[in-house]
Formats: C-alpha cells, structure tokens, sequence
C-alpha cells in the first residue's frame, strides 16, 4: 500500500501528481530547449524555478535524449568558485554513467589531471578537488566546456541565479561565457535568474555580450483559481475540507509566492486531523508556526542589515508592495530620512538581494521575514491581513 505523504512538496525532486500547473511554461521550456535554443528564466525568488527546470528534465522527450546538469551559483563570489561548482556538477551528473565517462572527463581537465584520485575499490575516478586546485580558472573553464561538447550525447545545462556573474571581482565574464555559450553545438544552455533588473540588463542590453542571445520566459505566479482547486484537491484526498476563499486569502497574503504556499500548506496538512475542516484561525496558526521555526535565521539576517538601511525595509514590509519609494509622501509616511537616503538603502538592499523590484514595485524577496518584520514591530496583523 503506497504511504499516503503531505502532497505540499517544499524541497526536494516534485513528483508529477504533486507539481502544480506550469503547463504553458514547461512545454515553452522543452520546446525551445530541444529546438537548438538558450534560454532565459525569470522571476522572482522562490516563484518555483527549480522545480521547474527539474520536472521538464524528466520530462520527454529531455529524459532520454541528454544529460542534464543543474548549477545554483547564488553562493558563488568569483570565475574560480563558479568553475569549481561547474566542474563538480558535471562529474555528479555523469557519475551514474560509469567509468568510461569519467575517464573521458579526467583526461579532458588536464589542468587538473594531478588532482583527481582513483577509488581504489571501484578503481574510478573520484572528485575529491578543493577549490584551491583551480588555479587557472580560464583555462579550466574551457576545458569542461570542451568536455561538453565532446559528450556521448547533447548536454543541458541550467545555471540558477545566474545574475550572480555580475558580482563577480573579475573583468569581462560576461563576455567570457558568452564566448564558450556561442561556440557550444553540443550544449544547450538555461540562465535563471531572479533579479529581473540585472538580467533584464544582462540578456536585453545591446551593449552586453548575451544580448539576444537567448529565447526568454517570465515565470509569473500560478493562475489562483488553479492553485486554489490544487490545494483543495489535494486537502480533500487527505480527508480534509478547505474553502476556495481561505486559499485565495493565503494566495493574495504571499502575492503567489510559490514557496510561501507551499510551505504553509505543507504545515497546514500535518496540523490538521483527517475529517476536519480548516479554520482561518488553524491558517494563523500554520503561518505563526512557520515563522517561529526560521525565527532564528531571520533575526540573524536582520541584524546584517546595516541599521540605515533598515527604516526603508520596514516601509517595504509594511506596504507589502511599494511603489514611488522616493516620493515626498512615501518619505512622509514611513517618517524616513531623505529621498536620496531611500534611493541608497534601496540600492544597497536589491544588491544583497534582500528585495526585489519587479514592474516598478518593491517588494521582500522572503516573504516570511516580511511577515515578520511587521509581526516583530506590531505594523500589521496576520489576522487582520487574511480577514481583509
């Protein structure tokens, strides 16, 4: 009898019964992608990217047709970290396929040929490099891409955040990659990003290396009446009753965030008793339960906010989405100190990620520790946000 699991999926590989929607965006993906194409992948943070790029790779006809390598550089601070985690991300990927592409790949890196060790069980190679080993991180760099375009069959490769490049101490990356990018025939290549006004810059600038390079796909919230029968549907094989309004009121609370959602659902779930029916108050509790358990890590990322900045991101929590932020009124209201103050902290707060700033509105890239700005400084109420 199959384990009846929380169908609200929060990490991890999503199963086709638990992923929700993405009907249109998929087969865009797999269409441009198996057509020779790049592709470029926005929207917001946890708006669901990854889960998406992984349910099309085990999708038809992806599956069995390429290898399928996955990269997050968000974390990454320079061509040498990034090369480092592209090189360990391809050996992960082929791993599986045994010896003899492993071989092929050791022989490849020669710049590396010194560093790999053998198992001397299995007698294969292993990747036990150290990021200090990649010591000529260009060359290195083009020696993976020579080991993808000499694969046994094409290769997908998907860099999340890729934004992060832009960061990065080292000149002309951009031109760098796009370079290896252009002259790939074996490789097709997906560039997530989540802060849209650096890749929009980076992919729709005529002056940068990437511009039209790539076929582009926005990934928007999910429609809100799908989500909502998703949930309901999800809630009655569970033998549990939820109303279509209560999960358009969680849906509005997180503008269809996908990870909020889904994780307050997936909380939901496990307080909730077989044959009960959610309450908004059971909701409220689901939410506060959710917020208390990154309690921790959010007071820890506030107190990195260097205090100046930090008046303009309770305004921000506080209107949830904020527009003309350095309006006499706006400057006004949230009793802050000069426009020009406003436009540095906001500068300073999209950089780090901290915000987001999306159709010329302003927004918590976290939702969660939104929430708990206000909850924390008592400027809003769960409650009173829920019950409009």
């Amino acid at each position: 009898m199959k384990k009846i699991i929380n169908p609200f999926i929060v990490s991890g590989k999503i199963e086709p019964e638990y992923f929700c929607d993405r009907v249109s965006e998929s087969a865009s993906l797999i269409k441009s992608l198996t057509n020779g194409n790049n592709l470029v992948l926005i929207s917001p943070r946890r708006m669901g990217k990854t889960g998406l790029i992984n349910y099309c790779y085990d999708k038809e006809p992806i599956f069995n047709n390429y290898h399928t390598i996955f990269i997050d550089i968000l974390h990454t601070t320079s061509l040498r970290e990034f090369t480092f985690l592209f090189g360990k991300s391809i050996f992960e990927a082929i791993l599986p396929f045994g010896q003899k592409m492993l071989t092929s790949f050791v022989h490849t890196l020669k710049s590396l040929s010194g560093k790999f060790s053998i198992d001397l069980v299995t007698n294969m190679p292993t990747f036990n490099l150290e990021l200090g080993d990649i010591t000529r991180p260009a060359m290195t760099l083009e020696e993976i891409f020579t080991y993808l375009e000499n694969a046994d069959k094409p290769c997908i490769v998907a860099f999340d955040e890729f934004q992060q490049i832009a960061n990065y101490p080292e000149k002309n990356i951009e031109a760098l990659l796009r370079t290896h990018v252009q002259q790939a025939s074996n490789t097709h290549f997906i560039f997530a990003g989540s802060e849209y006004h650096i890749m929009q810059k980076m992919f729709m600038s005529s002056a940068r290396p990437f511009y039209n390079s790539a076929d582009t796909l926005e990934l928007k919230a999910i429609d809100i009446d799908v989500y909502a029968r998703f949930v309901i549907d999800h809630m009655n094989r569970g033998k549990r009753t939820i109303s279509e309004e209560l999960v358009k009121e969680v849906y509005r609370l997180y503008s269809g965030n996908t990870y909020a959602m889904q994780k307050t659902f997936n909380e939901l779930y496990s307080i909730t008793r077989e044959g009960s029916d959610v309450t908004i108050d059971m909701v409220i509790t689901a939410i506060n339960n959710v917020i208390n358990s990154k309690e921790p890590m959010l007071r820890e990322q506030l107190s990195n906010i260097p205090d100046k900045h930090k008046p303009l991101l309770y305004a921000i929590a506080q209107e949830g989405e904020a527009e003309r932020i350095t309006s006499a009124k706006f400057v006004k209201d949230h009793k802050l100190a000069s426009a020009s103050a406003v436009q540095y902290a906001a500068a300073q707060l999209l950089t780090k990620g901290i915000i987001t700033k999306l159709a010329g509105k302003y927004s918590i890239n976290d939702p969660f520790f939104a929430l708990w700005i206000n909850r924390l400084y008592g400027s809003a109420n769960l409650l009173q946000q829920l019950k409009g």
